[in-house]
């Protein structure tokens, strides 16, 4: 096969890129220059830029391969970050879980620790308020004297405090909160139950600070 650029009949062709028109004396517009450049190179030259724009504008399949790529490249970033935020989420999360059941546990703490100290406050005054008892019984808070009285501001102040006492008679006997220092046997009764009470007991908020001294009758046999 001969090529045709060594063909000796074939003519050579000239292109003319003059600026100025030789005819008209006239500068030529950059689509006349591009028209006379196109029509000076004849049908093969027009045939190659043909050739030229539709392998230009033909995708290969190493072309269409790399856009898959980049595309698949971009969807593996998404979901990374998606991972990424749900793992800083649930990060978010469970710190502040564990900050609130700490705030929870120190609250509770702090109250704990705040009736163990006015227990132990408290429970110093204990025999203050058995011997205010032991008077009472005896008669000698009675009228307004000045006894009484500061006996009365006293057991205000402690009851101010969360110090609350109980245990008395006609109470049924509990053995989480009272102590039986003597039991009788009764007809009168048909449970245990408090009958005098030596000593009282004492709650500082849910806390039991002293058992309550009592004798308890029994159901008789």
């Amino acid at each position: 096969m001969t090529d045709k650029n060594q063909n000796p009949e074939e003519e050579p062709r000239v292109t003319d890129k003059r600026r100025i028109d030789p005819e008209t004396g006239e500068v030529r517009q950059p689509e006349a220059t591009a028209g006379s450049e196109a029509e000076a190179s004849g049908p093969s030259a027009q045939d190659d830029a043909a050739e030229q724009a539709a392998s230009d504008d033909e995708l290969t399949v190493d072309d269409i391969l790399a856009a898959a790529d980049d595309e698949t490249l971009g969807d593996d970033e998404a979901d990374a970050e998606n991972v990424r935020e749900a793992e800083l989420l649930s990060d978010l999360k469970r710190v502040n879980a564990e900050y609130a059941n700490y705030r929870r546990r120190t609250e509770g703490n702090r109250e704990v620790e705040k009736e163990r100290a006015t227990g132990n406050v408290l429970n110093a005054l204990l025999p203050v308020l058995d011997d205010l008892d032991l008077a009472e019984k005896h008669g000698d808070l009675e009228g307004d004297s000045a006894f009484s009285q500061i006996a009365s501001k006293l057991r205000l102040s402690v009851e101010r405090l969360g110090l609350a006492k109980f245990g008395a008679e006609g109470d049924a006997f509990d053995h989480n909160q009272h102590e039986a220092i003597f039991q009788q046997p009764s007809q009168d009764v048909e449970t245990e139950t408090i009958v005098d009470v030596v000593q009282t007991g004492y709650f500082v908020g849910d806390t039991l600070l002293r058992a309550a001294k009592v004798v308890v009758a029994v159901p008789a046999e």
